[in-house]
């Protein structure tokens, strides 16, 4: 899953695909880029390269606006989803961390009991 995730955030694809694939001009790509909607990679000549997940994100975005949602309101969806994100990701490594201390504890004890104390 990793690999996968890895060749969908891989920015490859130049805006003219974009367009190609989104139907959304040149400027309404770049103005979801100014308003923080989206963050395509750049290459060393400053070219905008944007990943599969790019494309999907902009797919929603226009979805959002065909049914009637404001840039404001699709801003707020995406902050909402990152802080969850973001929430989880601190969740899972508490636990990942929690579950750490609990075998070094339990291994502790079964090194302890092997030395007789």
């Amino acid at each position: 899953m990793a690999e996968k995730e890895l060749r969908r955030n891989m920015a490859v694809l130049p805006i003219g695909t974009v367009r190609k694939l989104t139907d959304l001009t040149d400027r309404q790509i770049r103005y979801y880029e100014a308003q923080g909607l989206i963050t395509p990679a750049r290459t060393a000549s400053n070219q905008r390269v944007y990943s599969l997940n790019d494309i999907d994100r902009l797919l929603e975005i226009k979805d959002y606006l065909l049914v009637g949602d404001s840039i404001a309101n699709i801003k707020k969806i995406y902050a909402k989803q990152a802080q969850r994100e973001s929430d989880n990701m601190t969740a899972h490594q508490a636990r990942q961390a929690l579950q750490s201390e609990f075998l070094n504890l339990v291994g502790f004890k079964v090194n302890q009991n092997r030395k007789g104390l």
